[in-house]
């Protein structure tokens, strides 16, 4: 299936063209409105006319094939029209028709299979159904069912959305500028993963801008995101579903801390995709994209202003957003002193007082000054454009930008007013004309260049850019958690380091076994039923001798009677009690769809206490191990913190590259690992795994 006959067709019949208020009539008047007329065939059997074009009785009676055909009739209607459209050439479809599995109903559910099996008999690549339909604002083609303000929105925006009406608002928007506009619909045929594949592969496409409430393909969202990531191309997403309501209760404390939205989080950092919290950051950090002729090069911003007020706004801001704003070197402090009055501070944010702004060559002056700082990647201007022009300012700071923009030292430049005032239209397509983004407010604005921020800082050569995807019946809903015994030999095959031990059956053997491996000793009920041995009391530490361990290990087997009737117990772990060590958690949740992600943290007691971890997706590297542990809240603790010793990193890197390592390997298999504690020693001295469970498929 190939979607060149879908969204760039050469020819196209809107089938049950119509003036009347409707699908078929508001298509037809968005073709007249945007389409290249001349191939396209307006189809109905009851008119000879519609809206002055010939209309034909059917598609069979076109005088030539057609690439497209757009379906604005009845649910019922739609399996022989795609017969019919088949047979005149059409490899594409769009379907607006409801009635299918979005109504829940099994005849509705049936109704599309049907559908899907119907488009892969004649290899017709369909949208919908259930949807809107598209525009490509490129090749002027459309196939899109609701009206809107007739205007010119040709640009470099290539948005899907599974939502209709949320497509419509984005088009309604007046600074936003499309190559394509997707309403999909429900995805039975082509795939919100197929259309994201083919805009990533679009010329004409800048960004790409997705509102996503799931993914059915997984290895083709990978392969998606991979090349996007390659490319440099942004791919900025609202996805839907944060709420983790209705997920299943984990066994171990990696499950419980890496659900399903946390798993698409990780996922959109290792490939560069930027993830937005509501439809406005969403349309504020693609238009930026779009806009700016090109992407800065460092991530030093800088803020000039005409207030103190407002100054003050950006630096406060800012620095929430996370936004970076490098001192000015001496020479830039100098050569703005003699620009700007004397009452005006040089800083960054900058306060240049609004005298600058009625003489144009001085505005550009001092712009081209800061642009010209080494540590300055973007110019942040702040301005609030409104939408009729009392102040003449703008006059003279369009002029000086537009200087600016012209001469050879421009560096990407931003409007950002204060007050969500309507924009005047003139000035806004001059400034985006001159590759200058107007954005929203500070709370968006900032949100949008942070964003800007992290893909400018993102390297796809530091990522394994893959992601360890199960086959689709590899874990099953049974499950066997393994005994600490059997998970710590696991562990040890990928280089995880364990302390030695040995499962006792009684008490005597129990003491053999302590006296072998020195005191003091440590005992856990050996049981693959009990996850959480403490609970139960099923733990004992800190044994000094031969006694204690006797009396230890009557004490756990009795409260394991007491409080798991039902568990099998293979007996008691006994090991040699290690040395205390910072406490880590590594672990691996495997996801149904995506696969493993492995988690790392604060551990011990602590860990669902103060939630300071990272998950990545396996499989990674050592490299990208040493990533996740710098983005730890508790990271100065390892680097010798406040005259403490420095821990050994590099052995927990490796410790956690090595569980990567086999989540991935086990994708199959296994279904959740929790290393819990882990203690890490003086850098050195190496790491070792004083407790581990895992959870395979049975």
């Amino acid at each position: 299936m190939k979607l060149q006959k879908l969204l760039a067709p050469r020819t196209v019949a809107i089938v049950g063209a119509s003036e009347k208020e409707g699908f078929g009539g508001d298509t037809c008047r968005n073709v007249l409105a945007y389409a290249d007329r001349d191939n396209v065939y307006f189809i109905n059997p009851k008119r000879d006319q519609v809206f002055g074009k010939k209309c034909y009785p059917s598609m069979s009676a076109l005088p030539c094939d057609i690439d497209l055909a757009v379906l604005c009739t009845p649910q019922k209607t739609v399996e022989p029209l795609l017969r019919e459209a088949a047979s005149k050439g059409a490899g594409g479809a769009v379907v607006y028709a409801s009635g299918y599995s979005e109504v829940g109903s099994a005849e509705g559910v049936k109704a599309e299979k049907d559908l899907k099996a119907l488009c892969a008999e004649l290899d017709i690549a369909l949208m919908g159904p259930n949807c809107a339909g598209f525009i490509n604002y490129i090749d002027r083609v459309v196939g899109f069912a609701f009206i809107s303000e007739e205007r010119d929105r040709t640009g470099s925006v290539g948005f899907i959305s599974q939502s209709g009406q949320l497509c419509l608002s984005f088009m309604d928007n007046p600074s936003m500028r499309f190559s394509y506009a997707i309403s999909a619909g429900n995805c039975s045929v082509v795939s919100m993963e197929d259309y994201l594949e083919y805009l990533i592969e679009d010329e004409h496409t800048k960004v790409v801008g997705l509102y996503l409430e799931g993914v059915t393909q997984p290895e083709k969202f990978e392969r998606a995101l991979r090349a996007a990531a390659l490319k440099r191309k942004p791919v900025v997403v609202l996805k839907a579903g944060r709420s983790e309501k209705g997920s299943k209760v984990a066994a171990s404390h990696t499950g419980s801390l890496s659900g399903a939205d946390v798993m698409y989080d990780a996922i959109f950092e290792k490939f560069g995709v930027i993830r937005v919290n509501d439809a406005e950051e969403l349309l504020a950090t693609t238009q930026t994209f779009a806009t700016l002729p090109e992407l800065p090069e460092q991530t030093g911003f800088a803020s000039i202003n005409l207030s103190g007020g407002e100054t003050g706004i950006c630096a406060d801001m800012g620095e929430m957003a996370g936004i970076e704003y490098p001192d000015f070197q001496d020479a830039t402090l100098e050569k703005l002193r003699e620009l700007l009055p004397s009452y005006a501070s040089p800083a960054n944010p900058l306060d240049t007082t609004a005298t600058i702004s009625y003489d144009a060559d001085v505005y550009a002056d001092v712009l081209q000054t800061v642009m010209d700082d080494p540590n300055i990647g973007l110019v942040v201007v702040g301005y609030t454009l409104l939408h009729e022009i009392a102040d003449p300012c703008i006059h003279y700071m369009a002029r000086g930008i537009e200087k600016v923009v012209a001469g050879d030292r421009s560096k990407p430049l931003v409007m950002l007013p204060f007050f969500e005032n309507s924009r005047n239209p003139e000035y806004l397509d001059k400034l985006a004309n001159l590759g200058v983004p107007v954005l929203p407010p500070p709370t968006y604005g900032f949100a949008a260049l942070r964003h800007l921020m992290d893909f400018v800082r993102y390297e796809p050569d530091a990522n394994t850019l893959e992601l360890a995807v199960p086959k689709n019946d590899a874990l099953t809903p049974v499950h066997r958690t393994l005994s600490e015994f059997e998970s710590a030999a696991i562990l040890r095959e990928y280089g995880v380091r364990t302390p030695e031990g040995a499962i006792a059956s009684s008490a005597v053997e129990a003491v053999k076994i302590a006296d072998s491996l020195g005191y003091p000793a440590v005992m856990k009920i050996a049981s693959a039923d009990i996850a959480h041995k403490s609970d139960i009391g099923g733990v004992a530490l800190k044994l000094a001798d031969g006694d204690a361990v006797k009396t230890a290990f009557e004490r756990i087997m009795k409260n394991a009677a007491k409080h798991a009737p039902e568990a099998e117990v293979d007996g008691v772990f006994v090991q040699k009690m290690l040395d205390p060590g910072l406490e880590v958690i590594i672990g691996a949740n495997n996801d149904p769809q995506f696969g493993p992600a492995v988690l790392v943290g604060l551990g011990g007691i602590f860990v669902e206490v103060f939630r300071d971890t990272v998950l990545r997706p396996a499989p990674f590297t050592t490299d990208e191990a040493r990533q996740m542990l710098a983005k730890l809240k508790a990271f100065p603790l390892f680097n010798g913190y406040r005259g403490q010793a420095e821990l050994d990193v590099e052995a927990l890197a490796e410790a956690v590259a090595g569980v990567a390592k086999l989540a991935a390997d086990k994708r199959n298999d296994i279904v959740e690992l929790d290393v819990n504690p882990v203690f890490v020693y003086e850098k050195g001295k190496g790491v070792c795994a004083a407790d581990a469970l895992v959870v395979m498929k049975s």
